[in-house]
Order: structure tokens, then C-alpha cells, then sequence
């Protein structure tokens, strides 16, 4: 194959606001084009180093014992209505409507119909275990697209779906996936972390990303500085605080007038307070249900952790109508004292250890100072339901502090229960002839997102330097000069290296070595062989490895069994 024949249409500059370097990157070296915000095309270079990396989740699904379909992007509305995601995935699917008038929507995910599918075929516990997957494009109506691949509206997902009995099968499964994902990233070179995640849209529990700290990530990751907890921020925990705040010389709650102080800040300044001798009381909706939460007036609730407690299936904060319909106070006055009796009130753990402490009043312009749960007002239940700060000591060790790292999501494991077999019928009869519903887990791998991750992790000021496993092509020859002596050699060590099983492309182009040098390092190409005036002279080529610069001159009959040794490394 020959540079002058490929399609790869390499630029200068790109797009102010490429921000990310894989983005500038990619675009630069002719792998990927936009088309719109957040919709790219990828080019032969792309679409070489796609296959690639398909190909090695592919092998490893394979390996784990799932089994490949091919599913339609295009799913009807009453799968998903079956499901409630219709009106709850986020982000909002990408919907439509046929010449008929009837609803589709482009899959984002595929529990609806590969669970349908199942259901279709499912009928004895004999047919189980088994997991179903594919690689195929997703579509999901991002409102802010970014970085490239790494936060698109259409992109290449791998997701499978496992199907089993009961739940110690399930734990099979989800550990043959989980297992096949870890040797993935290692195949890969993809240095992953492990962490602790939400389940998000997708429901389930035990959900584990697989994450590559960058510091251009967009996921915030809790690490601890002393043992290997590593948390999403959505779901991140810290140790509870056993300290108490001593009790001061007030000992009764007092009304205090407050005007026009609605937020932490304003409340302190008037009171002369800090924002830890606060309780902020804010008031959800869940489920029909008014829920009033309870958090310290210096940390923020995480909504995620809350949602999981209340095991919500809605979740939303009320209006300022409800607030004053609930509490007879307008926005910025709310607090727990005096809160109808069905009112819920669900507090953060560290309010369990605060004495004396200002809340608001459930009057306008007016707050609560020294007051005590207990003595004032009753909690129903704590719960860890604050968001988890650098510092905070750490909920799995003693001594450990947390620190915060940025990330990139590549890939997402689930058990996802009966939730989707229940909705959508996916029954088998067990041994005994009892109809059970199916448990499933679900395991993503974002295909196309790792493809940008990689250049994020492997990249310098010249280029990318891409992995042997996943590069469009294992070396570059560099033809300097267009002799035909020098062209038989050139395709003579492309020969050989096709021989060994080892992809490589002649540059060929009526460039200056110059421009040839600057391409080969941009496209990143673990190898780089150059025929020039040394292979006429002296009978040699020089061999350089992308990822150190290591430069070996070699005689033309051992430059085959030196490249491929070099790229053992690469």
C-alpha cells in the first residue's frame, strides 16, 4: 500500500476549539472529520484504528463465552414506554416519528430490545446462562457535545447483556465480564482505574467504571491517598464524623429576623456565623412524596447518593409553590421545625453530630438559632448524602484522607436485577415448573470514546503515538527518494512485514523528507522506516520507535526481524 494512494488528508491547524488534544489531534492527523457538533466521520486512518480496537473486545467477548448479535438502532416507542425511559433516560433520546405517525427513538442502549429479544426465545432455566452483545453505533441528543469523541451524539459502543437464573449466577457473569474488560485495557495499554460508580439511567447496583485519569477528564474521581478506594464523584463516600459540637449557653431555640437572607452566605453574614454551625433544609419531591433533606450549610447534597437512598424512581425539587404550600414561607426560608407531619426528613450524618445550630424558619425573612434535633424537630432517618470533598477522611481505611483526580469513562458493568425482565416479560420455568423472572447484567465499553482516550494517554508535541494494538498501521516506510532500486526495497520490507502478520504503508509522495517526517510523527505510526541514501550507500535503513524516539540503523535483510522486535516494546 502507498501514502499517494490513501486518503489521509492531514491539516496544520484545526478548529479554536478543539480544546482536548486527542480532539486536535485526530483531526489533524486525518482520522476524523465533523460533520456537525458532536457527529464526526471517520476516515480510513480512523476507521483502521476503530476495527482494531473492536476487534480486541471483540476477541475478548468472545473468550468470555458472550455471543455477537447485531440489534436495530432503531427501537419502537412502546419497548422503552414499557420501561418508563421513554420519558426519564438522559440525556433525552434522539426521537421521531415514522411516515405513520407512530414513535421510534435512536438507541442510546439496548436493554429494551435486547431484553424483548430474549423474552421472545426464553423459555427453561436449561437455556440459561448465556450473555448477548454487540458493536454498533448509539445515539444520544447531547445538548453540549465535546471533546471530540470523547462526549459525542453519535458514537461506537460495545454493550452486552447477560441473562441469567437467579443472582449467584448473575455474579458469574458479571465477574466473566468484568474479567474480560481488565484484559481489554491491558491488550490496549489503556491504564485504567477502577472505581465505584452510579448506575445512572441505566438502574441496577455493584456498578463499576473503568476510568483513564487525565487531567482533562471530564469526571471528577475520589482517590485515597492510602489504600486503593477509588469512587465517582456521583457516588462517593467518606468517613462519617464522630466528632460533636459542644452545646453552648443558649438553651432554647430562638426566632431571629433575618431579611432578605436566602442563602448560606447571606444567613452567616447576618448571624455572625460559619456556614458548619448551618443546616440547609431542602425540600424534593419523590414519588408523590415531599421529602425534606438535611444537610450542614458547608457541604452540598449529591443527588445521586439521595436518589439511591430513597430508592426513587422521580426525583426533583420543589417548585416555590410547593415550598410555600408545604412550609407557609416563600424560597430561602425553609427548615425543618414545625414541617407537616407527612413530610418526610431525611438528614446527612454529620447534622447527627451538630448542637445549636441555625435553621431556617418556615417564616419570611426569619431563622431558627440554637436549636437540636431531638429537642426541636425529628429526624426519620440519616444517611450519607453529602457530596465527598478533597480531604474528607476516607470511608474505607483509617488515616486515609481522599484526594481528586479528572477521568474519562471507557467502560460501564451493571447488575441490572429483574428491573427490564420484569417490564418486558423475559420469564423462564424453573426446575420445578415455576415461572421466575430472568436477572440480567449490562456491560458497556465506549469503542470510539477509547480511541480518543488513547491519544489522550499516548501523545507529545509532534503527534500521537498510538499502541501497537490499536495503530492504523504497525510502521510507515519512508521513501526519500523515488528510484525504482529503492521502491523494490521499500516493498520488499512491506512484503515481509505483510509475511509476519505486520501492517505497513509506503510514504511515496513527491514531499520533502521534511513534511514526511513531521506526517509520520503526527500519524503516529509505532515504527518508522527510512529508505534513503544509507540503503543506497551502505545497504541500510533506519528503524525509529515512535514512543521513545529510539533510532536502530540495520542492514535492509534484518530490518524485518528488527522491526518486529522493536515493536514487541511499542
Amino acid at each position: 500500500m502507498r501514502f499517494s494512494r490513501l486518503y489521509i488528508p492531514t491539516l496544520r491547524e484545526v478548529p479554536a476549539d478543539a480544546r482536548l488534544a486527542s480532539h486536535r489531534l485526530l483531526l489533524r492527523g486525518g482520522f476524523i472529520r465533523m460533520v456537525c457538533a458532536g457527529v464526526f466521520s471517520y476516515l480510513p486512518l480512523g476507521v483502521r484504528v476503530l476495527r482494531k480496537i473492536e476487534n480486541v473486545v471483540r476477541e475478548e467477548m468472545n473468550r468470555a463465552g458472550a455471543l455477537e448479535v447485531l440489534l436495530p438502532a432503531l427501537n419502537p416507542a412502546d419497548l422503552w414506554q414499557q420501561t418508563q425511559r421513554w420519558w426519564t433516560f438522559q440525556p433525552p433520546p434522539l426521537k421521531l416519528k415514522d411516515g405513520a405517525g407512530r414513535d421510534f427513538l435512536l438507541g442510546p442502549t439496548h436493554e429494551e430490545v435486547m431484553t424483548d429479544l430474549a423474552a421472545q426465545d426464553l423459555r427453561s432455566y436449561r437455556q440459561l446462562p448465556f450473555t448477548l452483545y454487540q458493536i454498533q453505533t448509539k445515539f444520544r441528543d447531547e445538548l453540549r457535545p465535546r471533546g471530540g469523541l470523547i462526549r459525542a451524539r453519535e458514537f461506537v459502543m460495545k454493550d452486552a447483556y447477560s441473562f441469567d437464573a437467579d443472582r449467584a449466577s448473575l455474579d458469574v457473569s458479571y465477574q466473566a465480564m468484568y474479567d474480560a474488560y481488565v484484559r481489554i485495557f491491558e491488550r490496549l495499554r489503556v491504564p485504567v482505574a477502577i472505581c465505584e460508580a452510579s448506575a445512572g439511567s441505566m438502574g441496577g447496583h455493584d456498578t463499576k467504571e473503568f476510568m483513564l485519569v487525565c487531567d482533562e477528564g471530564e469526571d471528577t474521581l475520589f482517590l485515597c491517598d492510602s489504600c486503593d478506594y477509588t469512587s465517582n464523584a456521583e457516588c462517593a463516600h467518606s468517613r462519617r464524623s464522630d466528632a460533636t459540637r459542644p452545646a453552648t449557653q443558649m438553651a432554647e431555640r430562638e426566632l431571629v429576623e433575618t431579611p432578605n437572607a436566602r442563602t448560606v452566605e447571606e444567613v452567616c453574614a447576618q448571624l455572625g456565623v460559619t456556614p458548619d454551625q448551618l443546616v440547609k433544609t431542602l425540600l424534593y419531591v419523590t414519588d408523590g412524596q415531599y421529602v425534606a433533606v438535611l444537610v450542614r450549610g458547608d457541604r452540598e447534597l449529591n443527588e445521586t447518593k439521595l436518589a439511591g437512598h430513597l430508592a426513587a424512581t422521580e426525583l426533583r425539587m420543589a417548585g416555590e409553590a410547593e415550598i410555600e404550600e408545604v412550609t407557609g414561607a416563600p424560597l430561602g426560608f425553609t427548615g425543618p421545625v414545625g414541617l407537616p407531619d407527612a413530610v418526610r426528613i431525611v438528614a446527612d450524618h454529620d447534622v447527627a453530630a451538630m448542637h445549636d445550630f441555625v435553621v431556617g424558619a418556615n417564616q419570611a425573612d426569619a431563622h431558627y438559632v440554637a436549636v437540636d434535633v431531638g429537642a426541636d424537630f425529628t429526624v426519620n432517618e440519616y444517611a450519607d448524602l453529602r457530596s465527598a470533598m478533597a480531604g474528607d477522611p476516607c470511608p474505607q481505611c483509617e488515616g486515609g484522607l481522599l484526594t481528586t483526580k479528572r477521568g474519562i469513562e471507557l467502560a460501564h458493568v451493571f447488575k441490572l436485577g429483574q428491573k427490564y425482565a420484569q417490564d418486558l416479560g423475559c420469564v423462564f420455568a424453573d426446575e420445578h415448573g415455576h415461572e421466575t423472572v430472568a436477572t440480567m447484567g449490562c456491560y458497556g465499553v465506549g469503542v470510539s470514546r477509547i480511541m480518543s482516550a488513547l491519544v489522550e494517554e499516548y501523545h507529545d508535541e509532534n503527534g500521537i503515538i498510538w499502541p501497537a494494538a490499536a495503530a492504523p498501521y504497525h510502521a510507515l516506510v519512508l521513501l526519500l527518494d523515488n528510484e525504482p532500486e529503492l521502491m523494490a526495497a521499500a516493498e520488499k520490507i512491506v512484503a515481509d512485514l505483510a509475511a509476519r502478520g505486520l501492517e505497513a504503508v509506503i510514504d511515496d509522495r513527491d514531499e520533502r523528507p521534511g513534511v514526511k517526517f513531521k506526517d509520520a510523527d503526527l500519524i503516529g505510526c509505532p515504527l518508522r522506516i527510512v529508505v534513503g541514501k544509507r540503503t543506497r550507500s551502505e545497504g541500510t535503513v533506519e528503524i525509529r520507535r515512535r514512543k521513545d524516539q529510539a533510532e536502530h540503523v540495520v542492514p535492509v535483510a534484518d530490518a524485518v526481524s528488527a522491526a518486529q522486535e522493536l515493536l514487541a516494546g511499542a
